[in-house]
């Protein structure tokens, strides 16, 4: 499971050092696609697959769907963790990110995001710990 937050760099050729606990998850290849927040989301290949069968399992009728489809599909490409434990981030999904040489790397599960430290400071900052019981409340938790 991909957790906890991570400060890391990207070097000039786009490369960022994946945490060490995280690799082991990996086995040596993810995909990288656009998240939702100005952010990146790195799948494992087994949990892409999940989520590109469930894509393909949605009706092409609607714009919503085609439009996800293209969402996810158009900017997927897939990575390998080199033996420094790297992977290559592509231009155009830095350019989408915001990412220079600083980044978030944020554990979410069954996946991992990263993110622009500027753009993960802002959203941290948005959300007020005060609020987030209300906020959540309508999310059905079981344990």
């Amino acid at each position: 499971m991909f957790l906890g937050q991570y400060e890391h760099t990207i070097d000039d050729k786009g490369r960022m050092t994946i945490p060490s606990g995280y690799r082991e998850l990996l086995d040596g290849s993810a995909y990288v696609t656009r998240g939702f927040d100005q952010n990146l989301l790195v799948l494992p290949p087994d949990k892409f697959n999940q989520l590109a069968q469930s894509i393909s399992d949605a009706s092409m009728t609607g714009s919503d769907g085609r439009d996800f489809r293209r969402w996810i599909f158009s900017s997927a490409s897939r990575v390998e963790v080199d033996k420094a434990g790297r992977i290559l981030i592509p231009q155009f999904l830095r350019t989408f990110a915001g990412l220079d040489s600083d980044a978030m790397v944020v554990g979410n599960g069954t996946y991992f995001e990263i993110w622009s430290s500027d753009q993960w400071n802002r959203h941290e900052e948005a959300n007020d710990p005060a609020k987030q019981s209300d906020r959540y409340s309508d999310i059905s938790i079981r344990l």
